[in-house]
């Protein structure tokens, strides 16, 4: 496995030739661990896959309908489900809005990433956090949004660059109601959109993201490759390409699962792991990239909280490899 710093100089390049597709989930809003410096406070936050898992279950008394889920790790989809089922859909609707838009802001992490160059960003996040980033970074991207339906046109932008982004929202937005993809059926029809339209229906995904996934590089940030809904995305969108012209990949999970990281990276070389969490791969390549700190806000300090920090902190190194982490799009525990 190539180092960090390898794959890392990799994505500078890619970056500064604009050239690089930001594939971003929900991990991206995860709390900064301890060691960091920055602060992003629970309350400013929206919560990653499992967070709102909990969330939804504790409104619709999901355990005591269903005794048997006492302690079960209930994946996002599972949850939403019952949750629809018990009080239909525009009240779950509701329910995610408030809990991704009320109060929240982007972090620091996400403003660094939204002054990067990305010309294209693929997005399952349903919130706008990421458009009001690049909103303040100077930027005016254009944003496509998932159509459940067939026989209407997918919003497509031909003319993106890295000053006007194409956003799209492959899993929806919170103010397009019937956009959402969350339970275990709506990824069932997304699944059904993405293979098997009929002659004169429209793709679900816009083909400038389809033709250029095929030719540039991405970079994941805030998800799990444990999740089989992304995996199959990413296969789907890469159907046909064959191993001499696959862009490269790299994926930012401290911990990836053994098995998933031994056929996707060790046998096959459809990606290459970053095994750093959001808060420390970021300010390293936004360091990078321009040779100054990532701004923000840091923790307070003996009750003062201060504007920015002097120099840039070591980017400790991150734990060997281990199993378990799961999806941060909601299916499941998240990658940090």
């Amino acid at each position: 496995m190539p180092s960090d710093d390898g794959a890392i100089e990799s994505i500078v390049g890619y970056i500064e030739k604009k050239q690089c597709i930001l594939f971003l989930g929900s991990g991206v809003h995860y709390t900064p661990p301890n060691d960091v410096l920055y602060d992003y406070p629970d309350e400013k936050r929206p919560p990653v896959g499992s967070e709102l898992s909990d969330k939804l279950a504790e409104k619709c008394d999901l355990v005591k309908n269903y005794p048997k889920e006492q302690g079960k790790d209930t994946r996002l989809d599972r949850v939403s489900l019952y949750f629809e089922k018990d009080r239909g859909r525009r009240p779950l609707v509701q329910e995610i809005k408030d809990q991704v838009t009320i109060g929240k802001e982007p972090s620091p992490a996400l403003c660094a990433l939204a002054e990067m160059d990305f010309p294209l960003v693929i997005t399952t996040n349903y919130d706008k956090l990421f458009e009001q980033a690049l909103n303040r970074a100077g930027k005016h991207p254009y944003v496509g949004v998932y159509n459940e339906r067939g026989d209407t046109p997918t919003d497509d932008f031909q003319d993106f660059s890295h000053e006007r982004p194409f956003v799209f929202k492959i899993h929806g937005d919170i103010d397009k109601p019937d956009s959402i993809v969350i339970t275990d059926e709506d990824y069932i029809q997304f699944v059904l959109r993405m293979s098997s339209f009929k002659e004169g229906d429209y793709h679900p995904v816009p083909e400038t993201i389809r033709y250029q996934f095929k030719r540039w590089p991405t970079l994941f940030i805030g998800y799990s490759l444990m999740d089989y809904n992304l995996r199959l995305l990413f296969k789907t969108l890469r159907w046909k390409v064959g191993p001499a012209t696959m862009p490269e990949t790299f994926s930012v999970d401290p911990f990836p699962d053994p098995l998933i990281f031994d056929v996707w990276y060790s046998q096959r070389r459809y990606t290459t792991f970053i095994s750093q969490d959001v808060w420390h791969f970021v300010p390293n390549l936004y360091k990078r990239l321009y040779g100054k700190d990532m701004p923000g806000k840091l923790k307070a300090k003996k009750g003062a909280a201060k504007a920015a920090p002097k120099s840039a902190a070591k980017v400790p190194k991150a734990p060997k490899q281990k199993g378990g982490a799961r999806a941060a799009t909601g299916r499941g525990k998240k990658a940090r």
